[in-house]
């Protein structure tokens, strides 16, 4: 757990918890995760779909990958860390894109199956969590994404709109996730325009 968590860094860098979901806007992930290195300490979160999408050997090589198997494979015994609770300790922010339909739905019902949904279960909502939806634009039209969005919302998640665009399966409309380096902005300038929650 030591070599995946470093709560001794001196970096005075923000430290990001970048997380990937299964959806094809996955390819663009490398991107983000190159964007996110300029600016913060990242360790990267992908979820099993999502290595359909991404070739952890292409992401940059001081970003941490964590998948399932590094929850169960980090604790042998009684006493050591957790990973996901240890990662909820560890970061600043969080930033899910993509955010599939699938773990917006886990999300907004409190479900936690894999290492993203179990530290989003474990989420300090005092820090921010920034999710940027992808998906065709029949499921974001469907009226349980509304009420998926608007059930995390009041949890104090920040939703990074979808735009319209031709999609990857050929249909034309809204549900492809914003671009990384919109992503990477609207995080960037909000973190810097935040006031520390009062202890």
């Amino acid at each position: 757990m030591a070599g995946i968590i470093n709560s001794e860094s001196q970096s005075q860098k923000p430290r990001v918890i970048l997380a990937a979901t299964g959806s094809v806007a996955s390819v663009k992930f490398e991107i983000l995760c190159r964007s996110f290195c300029e600016w913060a300490e990242v360790k990267a979160v992908i979820t099993k779909s999502s290595l359909h999408f991404i070739k952890k050997s292409s992401l940059p090589n001081e970003v941490i990958v964590l998948t399932d198997d590094d929850e169960w494979s980090s604790w042998n015994k009684l006493g050591d860390g957790v990973l996901h609770i240890e990662l909820r300790k560890w970061a600043d922010l969080m930033v899910i894109a993509p955010l599939s339909a699938n773990t917006l739905a886990k999300m907004a019902g409190g479900l936690c199956d894999n290492l993203l949904t179990c530290i989003v279960r474990a989420w300090d909502y005092n820090k921010p969590l920034y999710v940027a939806p992808a998906m065709n634009t029949v499921m974001w039209n469907n009226p349980f994404t509304k009420l998926h969005l608007d059930t995390i919302a009041k949890l104090g998640v920040s939703v990074i709109d979808p735009i319209t665009k031709k999609l990857a399966c050929g249909d034309f409309g809204n549900g492809a996730m914003a671009e990384p380096n919109v992503i990477f902005n609207n995080v960037r300038c909000s973190h810097s325009n935040r006031v520390p929650p009062q202890q």
